[in-house]
C-alpha cells in the first residue's frame, strides 16, 4: 500500500486508519509507542508479538514502511556492535502527525508504562531494548 500522508482526503484518510487498525499493524505501532528510545529492533517486535509468526511481524512492519508510517533506521557501520540490532523501526514524522490528527496517540505514556513494567524480559530482549540505537 502506497500512501501520501499529507493530503487531508476523506477517503483516503479512512482507508489508511482502516489500514493501520489492522489487530498486528496496530500492536506493532503500539509496540514502536511503547519502545523506550521509540525504536524497537525486528527482534523486539517479534518478542513482543508472540501470537504471530515472525514472518508475519516482518511483512506488516514493511507495510507500515510501504505506507510512510514507519522508518527503517540503521546504525552506521561504524557504529555497528557484533551481537546487538543494528535496524531499527519507528514513526516517520508524517505517521507521527497522522496519529496524532487521529487522536491514536493519546496513549502513548500509558503504552511507555506498561512496557517498562513487564517483567521476565529474556537476556537477549534485556541486551537488544539497550542496544545503542541511531540519532534521529
Amino acid at each position: 500500500m502506497s500512501t501520501d500522508l499529507s493530503p487531508a482526503d476523506g477517503a483516503g484518510n479512512r482507508e489508511l486508519l482502516h489500514f493501520l487498525t489492522q489487530e498486528t499493524r496496530f500492536a506493532i505501532l503500539g509496540n514502536v509507542l511503547q519502545h523506550p528510545e521509540g525504536l524497537p529492533s525486528m527482534y523486539e517486535l517479534e518478542q513482543l508479538n508472540p501470537s504471530v509468526s515472525e514472518a508475519t511481524v516482518y511483512k506488516h512492519v514493511q507495510k507500515l514502511i510501504d505506507a510512510g508510517i514507519l522508518e527503517e533506521v540503521a546504525l552506521s557501520e561504524d557504529e555497528r556492535r557484533q551481537g546487538y540490532p543494528w535496524k531499527f523501526y519507528g514513526l516517520t514524522e508524517e505517521g507521527r502527525t497522522f496519529l496524532e490528527e487521529h487522536n491514536l496517540l493519546a496513549a502513548e505514556e500509558t503504552l511507555q508504562r506498561i512496557y517498562e513494567s513487564i517483567g521476565d524480559k529474556s537476556g537477549k530482549m534485556e541486551k537488544y531494548e539497550t542496544a545503542p540505537r541511531p540519532d534521529r
